[in-house]
């Protein structure tokens, strides 16, 4: 079982959404904003502006809100839920950690769309 179906298990949401968000060209039709990828929180979570805690706060993503997204970086090592992810994905108006969102440990993106 992947970190994610984990998360997503412990969270009471079915495990088998984990598999629902596409990545590449079917998550680019799905995608909010315009963006290039399509992300879920399973959680709700705190947007920053860079991929650590230390950033200022530039607003929130909501648990189900489907979100558009444009790349991933490595930031700082976040530990919740019982997971441990340094991975901070890209929304329009910054960064929130992947461990917050559905998907794999990039959040549902490939692992090649890198910021």
């Amino acid at each position: 079982m992947g970190m994610r179906t984990r998360a997503l298990a412990a969270t009471g949401v079915a495990v088998a959404t984990a598999g629902l968000l596409a990545t590449g060209a079917a998550a680019a039709q799905a995608a909010p904003a315009g963006l290039p990828y399509g992300v879920t929180p399973y959680e709700n979570a705190n947007v920053r502006s860079g991929p650590a805690t230390s950033y200022s706060i530039t607003g929130h993503v909501t648990a189900g809100e489907p979100r558009g997204a444009s790349c991933w970086t490595h930031g700082q090592t976040i530990k919740d839920n019982g997971y441990t992810n340094d991975v901070w994905v890209r929304l329009a108006e910054g960064y929130v950690s992947a461990v917050y969102l559905k998907g794999d440990r990039y959040g549902g993106l490939p692992a090649y769309a890198t910021c």
